[in-house]
C-alpha cells in the first residue's frame, strides 16, 4: 500500500506495546488471568456479568435514544427494555420457560428479534437463533436437534414450519411476531403482539423489572448453528462471558488504532450517537454478537432493512446520519460503486468494516479515496469464537490490506502442523485460537467437540500464517467450505443434493470468485452413461432441497471422470480453473 495514505511517523508504537498498555490495570479493557472451563486463560476485568445487563445499563443511561429503527418503527432503549421485561415474563409465566431451555429466534431483522433474544437470555434460557433463509426441512432439523421448547418466528417462517410441527414433539410453543397467532387455529401457536403490542407502543409498557434469575459469566447463553464438513449444521454453545469477550476483543483492537497513531484513546462523548446500517442478519454471530450487543454497550443506534438494497440504503445513510456500514465486502462495494452515490451526503460514514468473505486489497484504497473520513476495517472470527477475534482497522489495514489483523492481549493465535505442533512465524499451517470469546462445545456432538475444542483452543480448520508482529493472514480453508456474501456453504451439502439426482454419477462443488459476493457456488458433474439432465433441471433439483443461496450458479458437465489424486480426493483446484470469475 502506498505510503501517502499513511500519516507521517506512523506507527508511534509497536503492536506489543499498544496491547500491553491496553491490558494494564486501570484500562477499560484491562486483561486478567482467569480460569475458563477448567483451563487457565485470559479474561477482561471490566466485562459485564451477562448479556442482558448491557441492555439494562443502556436503558438506564440513554432511555430516550433510538436503539432499533425499522422503517417507521423507532424503538428507544427504554422501549426495548420494557418490551424485553414483558416478553420475558410471558415466556416464564405463560410458556414455562426456565433456565437452560432453548428458545429459537427465527425472523428477519425486525425490532421483535432482539426482544425475543434478550428476553430468553434474561431468563437464563439458551437463545437459539436460526437462519431465516433455511427451508422448512432445514428449520425442522435445527429446532429438533437443539430440543427447542419455544420458537419466536415471523409469518414467513411460520409458513415454512407449520407442516413440520407434528414432527417436533419438544416444540411446545410457536410465537408469531408481527401477526395475530390466533388466526392459525393451532393450540401451540400464539401471537407475540398479544404480549407486548406493536413496536411503537413498547415505550408505554409498565416498568415490571427484569426477571430475578441469577446468571453468571459462565452460564450458557446461545446456540449458533454453523455447518460442518458432514454437511449437517452443528450448534456452537457459547456462554455469556464468550459473547461479551468478542466485544472487548473488538474494543481493544479499535483502541489500539489510536495508540498506533500516537493519539490518546478518545473518551466516549455522551452527546454523540453513532448509527450502524444493519446489512446482515441478526442470526449471524456477527449480526448479534458483533453489532446488536456492542451497539447497546455504546448506547448507539441500529437501522435495519427488510433486505439489503444499496439504492434504498443511500437515502437511509443520509437521513439517519449513518456512521458505520459493512458486514461483508459486498456491502462496501455496492455503496462505493453505486451510480447514485454522488446524489447523497455520505459524509457521516466513519467506519466501513467487513469480514466473512474474501475481499480484494483494492477495496481499502477505494474506501480511502471515495470516503476519506471513513476508517476501513476487516477482521477474522468464526461462529465458534463468537465473531470477532482480530480486527484490522485504520492505518494498520491500509498498511496490511491482505491481513485480518493482530490479536489483542487476551487472545492467543498459533499456527500448527497436522500433528498440532506450533510452527514458526511466516509458515503456513492450521490456525488455532485461544480466546475468552471461544464457544465451549458443539451441542450434543461430543465427536465434533473433541476435534475442534481442545484444552481452551479452537482448531479452526483455516490455513493461515502469522508474521513477526503477529498479524494474521488467511491463506485458504482446510475445511471444504466456500463463503457467498458472508453465508457459509459447505460443498458436501450441495454435492449430496446433486448426487441425489438419478442422472448424476459424480459431483464436486467449488467456489467461483466474485468481486462483490466473494464467491459463488459452481459445480462440476459427470452423468451416468446413457442419462441426461440439463443445467436448469439440476439447479431446480438442488433448489428443492436447499436454501437458494446454496444453489450452484453454474454447472459444468464432464464426459470423463472428475480428476482425483492417489487418495481418491477430487482435485478441486483443477476444477476451479474451468470457471471464469464473476461480478
Amino acid at each position: 500500500m502506498s505510503s501517502e495514505l499513511l500519516p507521517p511517523n506512523w506507527p508511534a508504537m509497536s503492536i506489543a506495546e499498544a496491547n500491553a498498555a491496553l491490558a494494564a490495570p486501570g484500562s477499560p479493557v484491562q486483561v486478567e488471568d482467569t480460569v475458563i472451563d477448567g483451563v487457565p486463560s485470559k479474561g477482561y476485568t471490566n466485562a459485564p456479568p451477562n448479556i442482558h445487563s448491557i441492555l439494562f445499563l443502556a436503558a438506564m443511561t440513554h432511555p430516550d435514544r433510538d436503539y432499533i429503527v425499522y422503517k417507521d418503527e423507532r424503538v428507544t432503549y427504554k422501549a426495548m427494555l420494557r418490551a424485553v421485561e414483558h416478553f420475558a415474563a410471558t415466556l416464564r409465566d405463560k410458556y414455562g420457560i426456565t433456565k437452560g431451555d432453548r428458545v429459537a429466534v427465527v425472523m428477519r431483522n425486525y425490532p421483535q428479534w432482539p426482544v425475543a433474544f434478550y428476553a430468553a437470555l434474561s431468563l437464563g434460557a439458551i437463545a437459539t437463533p436460526m437462519n431465516s433463509w433455511w427451508t422448512g426441512e432445514e428449520l425442522e432439523y435445527g429446532l429438533s436437534f437443539a430440543g427447542v421448547k419455544a420458537a419466536v418466528v415471523d409469518p414467513q417462517i411460520f409458513e415454512r414450519i407449520h407442516e413440520h410441527l407434528s414432527d417436533l414433539p419438544d416444540l411446545k410453543h410457536v410465537i408469531i411476531a408481527r401477526e395475530p397467532g390466533d388466526e392459525h387455529n393451532h393450540p401451540n401457536v400464539s401471537s407475540m403482539e398479544d404480549a407486548i403490542g406493536p413496536a411503537n407502543s413498547w415505550a408505554d409498557l409498565a416498568d415490571i423489572g427484569m426477571p430475578n434469575v441469577e446468571i453468571g459469566p459462565d452460564d450458557d447463553a446461545t446456540i449458533m448453528y454453523t455447518s460442518g464438513t458432514t454437511g449437517k449444521p452443528k450448534g456452537a454453545l457459547a456462554t455469556h462471558r464468550a459473547v461479551i469477550a468478542n466485544m472487548f476483543n473488538s474494543l481493544t483492537c479499535t483502541a489500539r488504532m489510536y495508540l498506533r497513531k500516537g493519539e490518546a484513546v478518545p473518551e466516549p462523548d455522551p452527546n454523540v450517537t453513532r448509527a450502524t446500517l444493519m446489512s446482515i442478519p441478526f442470526f449471524h454471530a456477527t449480526g448479534s454478537f458483533a453489532i446488536l450487543i456492542p451497539t447497546a454497550l455504546r448506547g448507539d443506534k441500529i437501522v435495519t432493512m427488510y433486505k439489503w438494497d444499496a439504492s434504498e440504503a443511500l437515502p437511509i445513510i443520509e437521513h439517519e446520519k449513518i456512521t458505520s456500514i459493512g458486514g461483508v465486502p459486498a456491502i462496501a462495494w455496492q455503496v462505493l460503486e453505486h451510480p447514485d452515490r454522488e446524489k447523497y451526503d455520505l459524509s457521516s460514514i466513519e467506519v466501513v468494516s467487513y469480514g466473512g468473505a474474501p475481499s480484494a486489497p483494492e477495496l481499502v484504497s477505494t474506501i480511502k479515496r471515495r470516503l476519506p473520513n471513513a476508517a476501513p476495517g476487516n477482521g477474522w472470527g468464526m461462529t465458534e469464537t463468537c465473531a470477532t477475534v482480530t480486527l484490522n482497522i485504520g492505518e494498520d489495514y491500509v498498511n496490511r490490506p491482505t491481513s485480518a489483523g493482530a490479536p489483542p492481549s487476551a487472545v492467543e493465535l498459533k499456527i500448527c502442523d497436522p500433528d498440532g505442533k506450533e510452527m514458526p512465524a511466516g509458515e503456513v499451517g492450521e490456525l488455532w485460537c485461544k480466546s475468552p470469546s471461544n464457544c465451549k462445545l458443539y451441542w450434543n456432538r461430543p465427536d465434533a467437540t473433541a476435534e475442534t475444542f481442545r484444552n481452551g483452543w479452537v482448531v479452526t480448520g483455516d490455513l493461515a500464517r502469522l508474521d513477526e508482529e503477529g498479524f494474521l493472514y488467511l491463506v485458504d480453508r482446510a475445511k471444504d467450505m466456500l463463503i457467498r456474501g458472508g453465508e457459509n456453504i459447505y460443498s458436501i451439502e450441495v454435492e449430496s443434493a446433486l448426487y441425489d439426482h438419478p442422472a448424476v454419477m459424480d459431483a464436486a462443488v467449488v467456489g467461483i470468485p466474485h468481486k462483490v459476493l466473494g464467491e459463488e457456488v459452481g459445480a462440476v458433474v459427470q452423468l451416468k452413461p446413457g442419462m441426461s439432465v440439463t443445467e436448469d433441471e439440476l439447479r431446480a433439483h438442488v433448489a428443492n432441497q436447499l436454501a437458494a443461496f446454496k444453489v450452484p450458479v453454474e454447472i459444468h458437465f464432464m464426459d470423463e471422470p472428475l480428476p482425483r489424486n492417489a487418495n481418491g480426493k477430487i482435485l478441486k483446484k483443477e476444477l476451479r480453473e474451468q470457471f471464469t470469475p464473476r461480478g
